[in-house]
């Protein structure tokens, strides 16, 4: 027999959001796992700000989101507006937000927030530690395995070079948009690949009189040199500026902006985008990326899985690339722990890849039409998708899996307009409100009936699936059930079956279901 230094049920690749993200998650749920990160600790540059609110009803689900909004009030000022400008104390252009929040206060019980990893990664990971997550930093894959059985890899402590073997059920790549896990099993990328050399520079300026008494959360920037977008922090004395362009002399688009860059070149940025020539600026660090809008042309390989930047890697226009990543954490999680139980078949597994790999696809060509739209024309308008405004790309995808059980009359659509819920199987459960809380708090960590009905609920009873009568005639509208139909909901808050009549055999009838959605 052969002998491991290390055995778990999951080894997670990658300990940033995504990875820790997946780890809670999968804490939450009863299942060990070993995260290995390369890096000494959690991030260290204030990435991925906006958080939609899908992603703080994920963290709801797990008891973190008055922490999580306690933590964000420290940073920005919330609900704030999403505009461009020719320069912070210049022209403002257009506002594609007057607050992010507003209008979706009907669609969840969270709202749309501003964080930065700095203060959301903390956390994550105290929380997963108290969970039982084992997190392993400054610790980095060598080599990865997969067999029929599991998956054996070779990590090493980046402090000691010490090597140790770990065998693992199941991989969760979440490495990064070069993703070493992906390049080793061979995966392609598909989409749009670089389209634009770009820098992010962290600084300190004194931007309190500029912002005067605005509200912003995002300001895109088109200066005379240059195109980007800025963010500051609560204090108004540091930020960060994205350049993804410049425009040369002659009047030509640069999308080369590493090329001659230093101290001197970030800070004329800096004071171009603000719009005051001479404010002292201090360069804190300067980072190099590169945009693209890509995703994999699989999610899965026999027992690893890919997830966040791995998978799909977007420009930031709409703020949608870490929310996708803790939803594809968030779709992988609970289907692990059924597999892992022993309640569900291997074949529930395979949907990850069903599901996430086309709202991976959707998400970033978003993010791409918006980048096209809002910071370079240039690029060609008729190689984008059509704009698909913000709630249906952050709340109304469609799962489409043999984990939903789809309707007679199905239209086929990916996606929905979540002010107009449907209820059909393979959407989110729509927010109804309760007293108190909403129906989304009824749902997870395992499946759930909702029902407006005594007989589906004692059904429900019978076939050992928790159910939840809601009297609310809005509950009824939302789901598309009536007073006598039910939804049986799935752990992620994706509606698995509908019933939009009286039950005949309920137990039957749920128990079926469930058998089906979970392959045994």
């Amino acid at each position: 027999m052969t002998s491991y230094h290390d055995e778990v049920p999951v080894l997670i690749v990658g300990g940033s959001l995504v990875g820790l993200s997946t780890s809670l998650l999968l804490a939450s749920k009863g299942v060990p796992s070993l995260t290995v990160e390369r890096h000494p600790g959690t991030a260290i540059h204030p990435r991925a700000a906006m958080f939609n609110q899908r992603t703080i009803e994920i963290y709801r689900g797990v008891g973190l989101e008055a922490e999580i909004v306690e933590a964000s009030d420290l940073e920005f000022e919330q609900d704030g507006a999403i505009v461009s400008v020719e320069s912070l104390a210049g022209k403002e252009l257009e506002y594609y937000f007057r607050n992010v929040n507003d209008g979706y206060e009907s669609l969840s019980p969270s709202p749309r927030l501003f964080i930065t990893q700095i203060g959301l990664e903390p956390i994550l990971r105290r929380h997963a530690d108290e969970l039982g997550a084992r997190l392993e930093y400054s610790t980095e894959l060598v080599s990865i395995d997969q067999d029929e059985d599991g998956v054996t890899a070779v990590v090493r402590s980046r402090d000691t070079g010490a090597e140790r073997t770990v065998r693992a059920g199941y991989v969760v790549a979440a490495d990064g948009s070069k993703s070493p896990v992906r390049e080793r099993l061979g995966i392609p990328l598909r989409g749009h690949p670089s389209f634009s050399n770009s820098i992010t520079i962290y600084f300190r300026a004194d931007v309190k009189p500029l912002v005067g008494d605005r509200n912003l959360s995002v300001i895109y920037v088109f200066g005379p040199t240059l195109q980007g977008f800025f963010r500051f922090s609560l204090a108004g004395d540091a930020g960060f500026l994205v350049v993804n362009t410049t425009t040369n002399a002659d009047g030509t688009r640069n999308r080369d902006v590493w090329a001659e860059l230093d101290d001197d070149r970030s800070v004329a940025y800096v004071r171009e985008a603000l719009g005051s020539p001479d404010l002292a600026v201090e360069i804190e660090n300067v980072q190099q990326w590169n945009a693209c809008a890509e995703w994999a042309d699989r999610f899965a390989d026999g027992r690893i899985f890919l997830a966040g930047d791995a998978a799909h890697n977007m420009p930031p226009t709409g703020g949608f690339g870490g929310n996708t990543g803790v939803a594809d954490g968030h779709n992988l999680a609970w289907k692990l722990a059924q597999v892992l139980d022993g309640a569900a078949g291997p074949g529930l597994l395979q949907t990850y890849d069903a599901e996430q790999r086309p709202v991976g696809e959707f998400t970033t060509e978003q993010a791409y039409t918006r980048y096209v739209l809002r910071l370079d024309p240039e690029l060609g308008k008729e190689d984008i998708q059509p704009f698909v405004p913000d709630p249906p790309v952050e709340l109304g995808h469609r799962y489409r899996s043999s984990a939903v059980i789809p309707e007679a009359d199905d239209d086929g659509s990916l996606h929905e307009n979540p002010h107009e819920p449907s209820g059909r199987p393979g959407t989110r459960a729509p927010h109804v409100a309760l007293d108190p809380g909403s129906t989304l708090d009824l749902v997870g960590p395992g499946f759930a009936v909702l029902s407006a009905s005594d007989a589906w609920c004692r059904a429900a009873d019978a076939a050992s699936i928790p159910a939840h009568r809601i009297e609310t005639p809005a509950f009824a509208e939302a789901y598309g059930t009536g007073t006598e139909g039910a939804v049986l909901v799935r752990p992620d808050g994706f509606i698995a079956w509908r019933a939009r009549g009286p039950q005949q055999d309920g137990e039957r009838e749920l128990s079926s279901a469930l058998a089906r959605i979970l392959d045994r």
